[in-house]
């Protein structure tokens, strides 16, 4: 199973949900779509832009569990 750490990430940085759409220029919906662990993919890009913007690692928002 995959688990999407990226409240954790927020709250580390102290950073909001829209503050991050507006810096990765990515909608709240597919941010919170992703949040919520819902999402089906994730494009490279867009993880890029979100480590840049709260300078970590691909490994602190993705994270790999057995079921």
């Amino acid at each position: 199973m995959i688990i999407i750490n990226l409240d954790v990430m927020l709250a580390k940085r102290k950073m909001t949900l829209s503050e991050l759409s507006e810096r990765v220029d990515i909608s709240i919906v597919n941010l919170s779509v992703l949040k919520t662990g819902k999402a089906r993919a994730i494009r490279f890009s867009t993880l890029d832009a979100i480590c840049k913007v709260l300078d970590c690692q691909p490994g602190d928002i993705i994270e790999y569990t057995k079921d």
